[in-house]
């Protein structure tokens, strides 16, 4: 039977957990980027289906030009951080389902329905997307996930040779530097958003 986490553990993916958008200057690890994967996959998606399909900004040219795709007030923070990476999605996911879901005919469910893979893929890309933050941030990385970026322009830069795939959101990775966040943001309480019925 699973044991709730400690203080310390919630602490460092949520509570005191914050979105950078500086780094101190130490480099983040090939090694890591495979670690955050080995974490991230193993987060439910519908079907298994894994949609997201990263691309990650290690050296100084990738980042450069994925800075170049990117808002003005996002690309001094891309080509500053250790890295970067492009939370992808595949449109044509069901493509692995075979291997990915060998339970049943998943491939089936999906084939046909290209609008429809759309939602699935968006849907589940950005949930593994959030696990991608938790996973850096269990192994002891910071986030600056953003939005601000020409999607058009990453798609032709980072997936031109994959036109079944789109660019859902970005983000950078490192050594969070607290000099360079904000106070954080209100968190209302339980009533406010949520209803039990």
């Amino acid at each position: 039977m699973n044991q709730p986490l400690d203080d310390a553990a919630l602490d460092q993916l949520f509570r005191t957990a914050r979105t950078y958008n500086g780094y101190h200057d130490k480099p983040v690890t090939v090694e890591q980027l495979h670690a955050i994967w080995d974490l991230m996959k193993m987060g439910p998606t519908s079907a298994n289906m894994l949609p997201a399909r990263m691309i990650w900004c290690h050296s100084e040219d990738s980042k450069q030009r994925l800075a170049d795709c990117s808002s003005p007030g996002n690309k001094d923070k891309i080509l500053k951080a250790p890295a970067s990476v492009i939370i992808g999605m595949d449109y044509d996911f069901h493509e692995h389902l075979p291997e990915l879901f060998p339970h049943d005919d998943a491939k089936s469910w999906f084939a046909g329905d290209a609008d429809g893979r759309k939602v699935h893929a968006m849907r589940n890309s950005s949930l593994q997307g959030g696990y991608f933050i938790l996973a850096a941030r269990a192994i002891g990385l910071d986030t600056g996930p953003m939005s601000g970026f020409d999607n058009d322009a990453v798609d032709k830069a980072f997936f031109k040779d994959q036109p079944n795939v789109k660019s859902n959101f970005i983000s950078t990775l490192g050594y969070g530097d607290p000099e360079t966040i904000f106070d954080r943001s209100p968190r209302p309480d339980f009533d406010k958003f949520n209803a039990i019925i």
